[in-house]
Protein backbone atom coordinates (compact mmCIF):
# COMPACT_ATOMS: atom_id res chain seq x y z
CA UNK A 1 0.00 0.00 0.00
CA UNK A 2 1.42 3.41 -0.59
CA UNK A 3 2.35 5.03 1.89
CA UNK A 4 0.23 8.89 2.20
CA UNK A 5 -1.44 10.82 4.76
CA UNK A 6 -4.80 8.92 5.07
CA UNK A 7 -6.08 11.36 7.83
CA UNK A 8 -5.41 9.25 10.65
CA UNK A 9 -4.48 11.01 14.47
CA UNK A 10 -3.95 8.74 16.84
CA UNK A 11 -1.59 6.96 19.55
CA UNK A 12 -1.24 3.43 19.48
CA UNK A 13 0.30 1.00 22.28
CA UNK A 14 2.25 -1.62 20.20
CA UNK A 15 3.68 -4.90 21.80
CA UNK A 16 7.22 -5.01 20.66
CA UNK A 17 8.26 -8.10 19.51
CA UNK A 18 11.78 -8.86 20.57
CA UNK A 19 14.75 -9.30 17.64
CA UNK A 20 13.52 -5.94 15.59
CA UNK A 21 14.02 -2.29 16.02
CA UNK A 22 11.94 0.27 17.36
CA UNK A 23 12.53 1.98 13.30
CA UNK A 24 11.15 -1.43 12.50
CA UNK A 25 7.82 -1.17 14.23
CA UNK A 26 7.44 2.14 13.02
CA UNK A 27 7.68 0.87 9.36
CA UNK A 28 5.70 -2.15 10.29
CA UNK A 29 2.89 0.26 11.43
CA UNK A 30 3.29 2.21 8.34
CA UNK A 31 2.63 -0.33 6.11
CA UNK A 32 -0.45 -1.67 7.74
CA UNK A 33 -2.15 1.58 7.72
CA UNK A 34 -0.47 3.19 4.77
CA UNK A 35 0.09 6.36 6.79
CA UNK A 36 4.28 7.80 6.21
CA UNK A 37 3.43 10.16 9.19
CA UNK A 38 4.32 7.54 12.11
CA UNK A 39 6.95 7.87 15.03
CA UNK A 40 7.14 6.81 18.27
CA UNK A 41 8.33 7.55 21.94
CA UNK A 42 10.66 5.88 23.89
CA UNK A 43 13.26 3.68 22.00
CA UNK A 44 13.79 -0.14 23.13
CA UNK A 45 16.38 -2.03 22.30
CA UNK A 46 16.72 -4.73 19.84
CA UNK A 47 16.84 -7.52 22.53
CA UNK A 48 13.79 -5.94 24.54
CA UNK A 49 10.54 -6.21 23.90
CA UNK A 50 7.06 -4.64 25.42
CA UNK A 51 5.40 -1.53 25.37
CA UNK A 52 5.71 1.13 22.63
CA UNK A 53 3.74 4.01 22.18
CA UNK A 54 3.43 5.18 18.41
CA UNK A 55 2.13 8.01 17.11
CA UNK A 56 0.07 8.35 13.88
CA UNK A 57 -0.47 11.65 11.82
CA UNK A 58 -0.55 14.84 13.79
CA UNK A 59 0.00 12.83 16.77
CA UNK A 60 3.62 11.92 15.68
CA UNK A 61 3.57 15.91 17.01
CA UNK A 62 2.86 14.39 20.27
CA UNK A 63 5.87 12.10 20.82
CA UNK A 64 8.44 14.94 22.38
CA UNK A 65 5.32 15.35 25.07
CA UNK A 66 4.79 12.50 26.49
CA UNK A 67 8.22 10.82 27.10
CA UNK A 68 8.70 12.45 29.99
CA UNK A 69 7.36 10.06 32.88
CA UNK A 70 8.32 6.94 34.96
CA UNK A 71 8.43 3.84 32.88
CA UNK A 72 8.40 0.08 34.35
CA UNK A 73 10.60 -3.07 33.59
CA UNK A 74 10.67 -6.50 34.07
CA UNK A 75 14.59 -6.97 33.80
CA UNK A 76 16.67 -10.10 33.69
CA UNK A 77 20.43 -9.56 35.13
CA UNK A 78 23.20 -12.32 34.35
CA UNK A 79 26.44 -12.40 36.95
CA UNK A 80 29.59 -13.58 36.23
CA UNK A 81 30.45 -11.54 32.69
CA UNK A 82 30.45 -7.63 31.28
CA UNK A 83 29.94 -6.96 27.84
CA UNK A 84 30.64 -4.09 25.00
CA UNK A 85 27.08 -3.52 25.09
CA UNK A 86 26.08 -4.13 28.44
CA UNK A 87 23.67 -6.70 27.12
CA UNK A 88 24.00 -10.25 26.10
CA UNK A 89 24.52 -9.00 22.38
CA UNK A 90 27.74 -7.67 22.98
CA UNK A 91 31.37 -9.14 23.31
CA UNK A 92 32.67 -9.95 26.37
CA UNK A 93 35.07 -7.86 27.78
CA UNK A 94 35.40 -9.35 31.26
CA UNK A 95 34.38 -12.25 33.16
CA UNK A 96 34.63 -12.22 37.22
CA UNK A 97 34.03 -14.92 40.17
CA UNK A 98 30.78 -14.66 41.44
CA UNK A 99 30.34 -13.98 45.41
CA UNK A 100 28.10 -17.21 46.80
CA UNK A 101 26.11 -14.68 48.18
CA UNK A 102 24.69 -13.83 45.02
CA UNK A 103 22.37 -17.04 45.00
CA UNK A 104 20.50 -16.06 48.04
CA UNK A 105 17.26 -14.42 47.80
CA UNK A 106 17.15 -13.08 51.03
CA UNK A 107 20.51 -11.15 49.81
CA UNK A 108 19.29 -10.10 45.95
CA UNK A 109 15.85 -8.72 47.85
CA UNK A 110 17.84 -6.36 49.76
CA UNK A 111 20.46 -5.07 47.36
CA UNK A 112 17.91 -4.23 45.00
CA UNK A 113 15.80 -2.34 47.26
CA UNK A 114 19.23 -0.42 48.74
CA UNK A 115 19.01 0.78 44.48
CA UNK A 116 15.86 2.74 45.12
CA UNK A 117 16.54 6.62 45.01
CA UNK A 118 18.54 9.43 43.00
CA UNK A 119 21.92 8.41 41.16
CA UNK A 120 24.10 9.57 38.46
CA UNK A 121 24.52 7.09 35.95
CA UNK A 122 26.79 7.13 32.70
CA UNK A 123 24.87 5.98 29.79
CA UNK A 124 26.19 2.42 28.00
CA UNK A 125 28.63 3.50 25.18
CA UNK A 126 26.52 1.70 22.44
CA UNK A 127 23.47 4.41 22.68
CA UNK A 128 21.65 6.58 20.90
CA UNK A 129 22.72 9.91 22.30
CA UNK A 130 24.54 12.44 20.68
CA UNK A 131 27.96 12.79 20.98
CA UNK A 132 29.17 15.99 18.72
CA UNK A 133 26.52 15.23 16.22
CA UNK A 134 26.99 11.66 16.29
CA UNK A 135 25.41 8.61 17.79
CA UNK A 136 27.26 7.04 20.73
CA UNK A 137 26.64 3.67 19.51
CA UNK A 138 27.84 4.49 15.67
CA UNK A 139 31.38 5.81 17.53
CA UNK A 140 31.44 2.90 19.45
CA UNK A 141 31.25 0.54 16.29
CA UNK A 142 34.06 2.71 14.82
CA UNK A 143 36.03 0.92 17.65
CA UNK A 144 36.60 5.32 19.10
CA UNK A 145 36.13 5.74 22.64
CA UNK A 146 33.09 6.87 23.91
CA UNK A 147 33.26 9.12 27.05
CA UNK A 148 29.34 9.89 28.09
CA UNK A 149 28.79 12.25 30.89
CA UNK A 150 26.55 11.17 33.66
CA UNK A 151 22.72 11.80 34.03
CA UNK A 152 20.68 11.92 37.43
CA UNK A 153 17.92 9.07 37.42
CA UNK A 154 15.93 7.63 39.81
CA UNK A 155 15.10 4.40 40.24
CA UNK A 156 11.89 4.65 42.28
CA UNK A 157 11.24 1.01 43.03
CA UNK A 158 13.53 -2.24 42.22
CA UNK A 159 12.19 -5.81 43.15
CA UNK A 160 13.40 -9.10 43.07
CA UNK A 161 10.93 -11.20 41.36
CA UNK A 162 12.75 -14.34 40.90
CA UNK A 163 16.33 -15.75 41.06
CA UNK A 164 18.16 -18.92 39.21
CA UNK A 165 21.46 -20.37 40.95
CA UNK A 166 24.14 -21.06 38.65
CA UNK A 167 26.97 -22.47 38.86
CA UNK A 168 28.84 -20.14 36.28
CA UNK A 169 26.84 -17.15 37.65
CA UNK A 170 22.95 -16.72 39.14
CA UNK A 171 19.92 -14.67 37.07
CA UNK A 172 18.29 -12.00 39.05
CA UNK A 173 14.68 -11.33 37.19
CA UNK A 174 13.57 -8.02 38.69
CA UNK A 175 11.13 -5.53 38.46
CA UNK A 176 12.06 -1.97 37.88
CA UNK A 177 10.01 1.30 37.85
CA UNK A 178 12.79 4.59 36.96
CA UNK A 179 12.63 7.52 35.79
CA UNK A 180 12.95 9.24 32.45
CA UNK A 181 16.20 8.75 30.66
CA UNK A 182 17.43 5.50 32.55
CA UNK A 183 19.31 2.62 31.13
CA UNK A 184 18.59 -0.81 32.70
CA UNK A 185 21.36 -2.12 30.95
CA UNK A 186 22.96 0.27 32.82
CA UNK A 187 21.69 -0.55 35.99
CA UNK A 188 22.87 -4.43 35.37
CA UNK A 189 26.84 -3.11 34.89
CA UNK A 190 26.49 -1.01 37.73
CA UNK A 191 25.17 -3.96 39.64
CA UNK A 192 28.16 -6.26 39.07
CA UNK A 193 30.41 -3.71 39.58
CA UNK A 194 29.12 -2.85 43.04
CA UNK A 195 29.23 -6.68 43.90
CA UNK A 196 32.71 -7.45 43.07
CA UNK A 197 32.20 -9.07 39.89
CA UNK A 198 30.69 -8.58 36.63
CA UNK A 199 27.30 -8.64 35.17
CA UNK A 200 25.12 -7.52 32.10
CA UNK A 201 21.30 -7.45 30.89
CA UNK A 202 20.04 -10.88 29.40
CA UNK A 203 16.50 -10.02 28.91
CA UNK A 204 14.35 -7.23 28.93
CA UNK A 205 10.41 -6.02 28.62
CA UNK A 206 8.82 -2.73 29.44
CA UNK A 207 5.44 -3.06 30.89
CA UNK A 208 4.27 0.74 31.41
CA UNK A 209 5.23 3.89 30.50
CA UNK A 210 3.76 6.73 32.77
CA UNK A 211 -0.14 5.46 33.16
CA UNK A 212 -0.03 2.91 29.84
CA UNK A 213 0.64 -0.43 30.36
CA UNK A 214 1.04 -3.37 28.40
CA UNK A 215 -3.10 -3.92 29.03
CA UNK A 216 -3.31 -1.09 26.51
CA UNK A 217 -0.95 -3.11 23.76
CA UNK A 218 -2.05 -4.71 20.80
CA UNK A 219 0.76 -6.84 18.43
CA UNK A 220 1.70 -5.80 14.82
CA UNK A 221 -0.49 -8.28 13.49
CA UNK A 222 -3.14 -7.03 15.31
CA UNK A 223 -2.64 -3.56 13.41
CA UNK A 224 -1.92 -5.52 10.57
CA UNK A 225 -5.47 -7.08 10.47
CA UNK A 226 -7.13 -4.50 11.76
CA UNK A 227 -5.77 -1.54 9.01
CA UNK A 228 -6.72 1.89 8.43
CA UNK A 229 -10.24 1.33 8.64
CA UNK A 230 -10.34 -0.21 12.19
CA UNK A 231 -7.82 1.38 13.83
CA UNK A 232 -9.27 3.79 15.51
CA UNK A 233 -10.70 1.14 17.86
CA UNK A 234 -7.06 0.91 19.63
CA UNK A 235 -6.86 4.81 19.96
CA UNK A 236 -5.41 5.76 23.16
CA UNK A 237 -6.25 8.66 25.14
CA UNK A 238 -3.91 11.15 23.76
CA UNK A 239 -5.22 13.76 27.19
CA UNK A 240 -5.15 10.62 29.54
CA UNK A 241 -1.36 10.21 28.12
CA UNK A 242 0.03 13.12 28.49
CA UNK A 243 -1.32 13.40 32.36
CA UNK A 244 -1.89 17.17 32.14
CA UNK A 245 -5.42 18.80 32.83
CA UNK A 246 -8.09 18.98 30.19
CA UNK A 247 -10.57 21.72 29.61
CA UNK A 248 -13.81 20.72 27.71
CA UNK A 249 -14.17 23.38 24.00
CA UNK A 250 -17.26 24.17 22.60
CA UNK A 251 -17.29 24.21 18.80
CA UNK A 252 -16.96 28.03 18.59
CA UNK A 253 -13.93 27.70 21.09
CA UNK A 254 -12.01 24.94 18.92
CA UNK A 255 -12.70 27.42 16.02
CA UNK A 256 -10.88 30.02 17.62
CA UNK A 257 -8.50 27.46 19.08
CA UNK A 258 -7.24 26.43 15.59
CA UNK A 259 -6.73 30.32 14.83
CA UNK A 260 -4.21 30.02 17.66
CA UNK A 261 -6.25 31.96 19.75
CA UNK A 262 -6.16 31.83 23.35
CA UNK A 263 -9.36 30.36 24.98
CA UNK A 264 -10.96 32.09 27.60
CA UNK A 265 -11.36 29.17 30.67
CA UNK A 266 -12.17 29.13 34.21
CA UNK A 267 -9.55 26.30 34.95
CA UNK A 268 -6.53 27.72 36.98
CA UNK A 269 -3.43 27.19 35.62
CA UNK A 270 -0.10 27.34 37.39
CA UNK A 271 2.55 29.28 36.23
CA UNK A 272 4.99 27.08 32.87
CA UNK A 273 2.30 24.11 33.77
CA UNK A 274 -0.06 22.64 30.47
CA UNK A 275 -3.35 22.14 29.63
CA UNK A 276 -4.86 20.34 27.06
CA UNK A 277 -7.78 21.04 25.22
CA UNK A 278 -10.10 19.17 24.17
CA UNK A 279 -13.71 18.72 22.01
CA UNK A 280 -15.43 15.91 20.78
CA UNK A 281 -13.45 13.11 21.53
CA UNK A 282 -10.57 14.95 20.48
CA UNK A 283 -7.04 16.36 21.78
CA UNK A 284 -7.31 19.94 19.70
CA UNK A 285 -4.24 22.06 21.59
CA UNK A 286 -1.65 21.44 24.51
CA UNK A 287 -1.16 25.06 25.82
CA UNK A 288 1.19 26.24 28.47
CA UNK A 289 0.68 29.07 30.70
CA UNK A 290 3.43 31.58 30.70
CA UNK A 291 3.03 34.40 33.28
CA UNK A 292 -1.26 35.06 33.21
CA UNK A 293 -0.82 34.24 29.56
CA UNK A 294 -1.40 30.51 27.64
CA UNK A 295 0.77 30.26 24.78
CA UNK A 296 0.47 27.26 22.44
CA UNK A 297 2.71 24.36 22.48
CA UNK A 298 0.33 22.41 19.13
CA UNK A 299 -2.39 22.82 17.80
CA UNK A 300 -3.97 19.87 16.11
CA UNK A 301 -5.90 21.24 13.18
CA UNK A 302 -7.47 17.77 12.29
CA UNK A 303 -7.46 16.59 16.23
CA UNK A 304 -6.55 13.20 17.58
CA UNK A 305 -9.07 11.06 18.24
CA UNK A 306 -9.12 8.84 21.33
CA UNK A 307 -10.36 11.29 23.87
CA UNK A 308 -12.99 9.30 26.54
Amino acid sequence: MKREQNGLNLLLAVDKPGGISSHDVVNAVRRSLGERRVGHAGTLDPLASGLMIVGVGQATRLMGLITATTKTYIAQIKFGSATSTDDREGEVIRTARVPEVLNKTAFARQVLANLKGTHEQVPPAYSAISVNGKRAYALAREGKQVELRPRTIEIIDAKLLSLEPDERGPFWDCLFTVSKGTYIRSIARDLGESLNTAACLSGLRRTSVGPITLRDAHTLKDIEQAGALRIESFALDPVSALQIPAVELSDQQIEYLLQGKAPQIDTAVADGSRIAFAGKHKLWGVWECKGTSLKCVANFMQGIVGVA
